[in-house]
């Protein structure tokens, strides 16, 4: 792999993006890092990519089934939430899933207009495979990168919208939580 350089005109000045935006006027776009992180996501998707090919699944079907198993008995709703798309987006990708024996799908037993979704163990087979290539990645990248995973960690982070932040977290802390009690059994 080609090393990546950045020529003296595309580094920004030392003292900050408030200096570099004050002195230059509007700040160019970062078509590098934009390209970057372009490719990097086009390739973290496209491993698991060609492990669904073999169900004729798609990464919406990924995304579902990740947050799935990550949130047992996740509502519907919750996980319409997570993802920001339609009920109907999420309607023909669940049916698939439940139909091929991927996911379970109940009514809550409070509210039974509720609908909580599980991974079966098909499911959770598929859901491991897809993210231990992902994993792979990031460690493999992390290797040759020389960053920490607490760096890394930071900067996607700080990608997030700021209101979202505090979800997120909770999201991630409680998913961490459940693997751990999991874990335990």
């Amino acid at each position: 792999m080609a090393d990546i350089n950045v020529s003296p005109a595309q580094r920004r000045p030392s003292g900050g993006l408030e200096r570099a935006a004050s002195e230059a006027g509007p700040r160019e776009p970062a078509y590098d890092l934009i390209e970057l992180l372009f490719f990097a996501y086009r390739d973290f998707v496209g491993d698991p990519d060609h492990v669904l090919e073999r169900f004729q699944f798609g990464r919406a079907h990924h995304r579902v089934l990740y947050f799935v198993d990550r949130h047992p008995e996740i509502r519907v709703a919750d996980l319409l939430d997570i993802l920001k798309i339609t009920k109907q987006s999420l309607a023909r990708v669940l049916r698939e899933l439940v139909e091929q024996g991927f996911i379970l799908q109940r009514e809550g037993q409070v509210d039974r207009r509720q609908r909580l979704l599980t991974v079966t163990e098909k499911g959770k087979a598929l859901a491991l495979e897809l993210s231990r290539l992902q994993a792979d990645r990031f460690a493999r990248a992390l290797q040759v990168s020389g960053a920490s995973r607490d760096m890394v960690t930071r900067f996607l982070f700080a990608m997030i919208n700021p209101d979202e932040r505090e979800g997120v977290t909770r999201l991630i802390t409680q998913a961490d939580l459940l693997g751990q009690k999991g874990k335990e059994r």
